[in-house]
C-alpha cells in the first residue's frame, strides 16, 4: 500500500533506543561526547559532577575501578535542573533524576510521595510523557516488620504521589536497597515521546495483582518494556520469583538459575531470540559481598561475554540473594 503524504506526515518519528554501555573513562570525557544523555558513577568514592546529566549512584561496585554507565542518543542534548530534579533530553528521549534526604520530607513514605509528585508534574509538562523505565534506590530497604517494612512504606508513598502518573500502564522498574546513608532516596527514569510495549512474564503473577501479604499497596511495575522500535527490551529487576512466591531460600545457585529462567521467559514473551550478548549490558545486585565471586563466575559461565556490572544491593524481599536487570538489544 502506498502511503499518502498525510499518512507520512502523521507517522511517528523513528526513535532508536539510547545506547547503553559500561566504560572506563573520565566522566568529563563521557559528558563531552556527542549525544550523551546520562552518565552514572557508582559508590561513595566515585566521580561526581555538577552537570545535570551525571548521577553518582549510592550503590558500591564490586569491581575496582568501577566503570561508568553511559546513555547516548543520536542528537544534541539539552539539560537543566528544577530544584532537586535534574534532567536531560534529546532525540525524543528524556532522563530525569532526584536524590532526596528523607529527613527533609518526613520519612520514606512521604519522601517517595513527594518524589513521585515532582516527577509526575515535570513529565506532565514535557513531550516525552511516556515513562518507560524507572529505578528506585533506598537505604535499609528490608528494615521493619509487616506493613512497617521500609520497602512497603516506599510502595505506599510511590502510589500516593504517582496518582494517575501511570494511568496507561506501569513502566519497567527496579527497587533496590543501598548501603549508603539510610536517609537517601534516589530515583531516576527514562521517558520517551512515544510509548513502548509492556511485557509480562507468564511464569510470574503481575506485580499489581500480588496478594495482601506483600503490603497494603502492591508494587506497580511491568516485568519489562519493549522500547518504541521494539528492538530493545528494558528488563525490570528480576529475581527467583515463581508465581508471586520467592523460590530457593538461602540457595544462591538455585536462585541464579531461576532468575535466568525468568529472563529467558521474558525474552520469549517479547518475541526476542534467546540469550544475551556483548551488546546487552546487565546489572547484578548482590546482597552479601561474600557471594560476589560466585555470582561473577556463574554469570561468566552462563552468559559469556555479556557485560555485567556487579553492585552491592539488597533485593526488596529479604529472602532473595540476587537480582538482575538490564537491556537486551535485538
Amino acid at each position: 500500500m502506498v502511503k499518502s503524504c498525510e499518512d507520512m506526515l502523521n507517522a511517528p518519528a523513528f526513535r532508536p533506543a539510547p545506547r547503553v554501555s559500561y566504560r572506563h573513562v573520565d566522566a568529563d570525557v563521557a559528558l563531552s561526547e556527542a549525544g550523551t544523555l546520562a552518565v552514572f558513577s557508582f559508590g561513595a568514592g566515585a566521580e561526581s559532577s555538577d552537570d545535570p546529566r551525571c548521577l553518582r549512584v549510592d550503590l558500591e561496585c564490586f569491581d575496582a575501578p568501577a566503570p561508568l554507565e553511559i546513555w547516548q542518543v543520536d542528537a544534541a542534548v539539552d539539560h537543566g535542573s528544577e530544584g532537586a530534579l535534574h534532567w536531560s533530553a534529546g532525540a525524543g528521549w528524556l532522563f530525569a533524576a532526584l536524590t532526596l534526604d528523607e529527613r527533609e520530607h518526613g520519612g520514606i513514605r512521604d519522601t517517595a510521595a513527594w518524589a513521585y509528585r515532582q516527577l509526575r508534574d515535570f513529565i506532565g509538562r514535557r513531550n516525552e510523557r511516556h515513562v518507560l523505565r524507572i529505578w528506585n534506590y533506598l537505604g535499609a530497604i528490608n528494615r521493619g516488620e509487616d506493613d512497617a517494612e521500609r520497602y512497603k512504606q516506599f510502595c505506599d508513598g510511590r502510589a500516593a504521589g504517582a496518582g494517575d502518573f501511570f494511568a496507561d500502564g506501569f513502566p519497567a522498574a527496579t527497587a533496590i536497597g543501598h548501603h549508603a546513608a539510610e536517609h537517601r532516596l534516589q530515583i531516576y527514569l527514562l521517558a520517551c515521546d512515544q510509548p513502548g510495549q509492556r511485557v509480562e512474564n507468564p511464569r510470574q503473577v503481575s506485580s499489581w495483582h500480588y496478594p495482601r501479604q506483600y503490603g497494603r499497596t502492591s508494587p506497580g511495575f511491568a516485568r519489562a518494556m519493549a522500547l518504541p522500535e521494539r528492538d530493545v527490551l528494558a528488563i525490570s529487576g528480576t529475581a527467583a520469583v515463581v508465581g508471586h512466591a520467592s523460590a530457593h531460600r538461602d540457595d544462591l545457585d538455585a536462585q541464579l538459575e531461576e532468575t535466568l529462567t525468568n529472563l529467558e521467559a521474558l525474552l520469549r514473551h517479547a518475541d526476542m531470540a534467546a540469550g544475551f550478548d556483548t551488546h546487552s549490558p546487565l546489572k547484578a545486585y548482590v546482597r552479601h559481598p561474600a557471594d560476589a565471586p560466585r555470582v561473577r563466575e556463574f554469570l561468566r559461565q552462563r552468559l559469556p561475554g555479556v557485560p555485567v556490572l556487579q553492585l552491592h544491593g539488597d533485593v526488596c524481599r529479604s529472602e532473595l540473594l540476587i537480582e538482575l536487570d538490564g537491556w537486551r538489544y535485538a
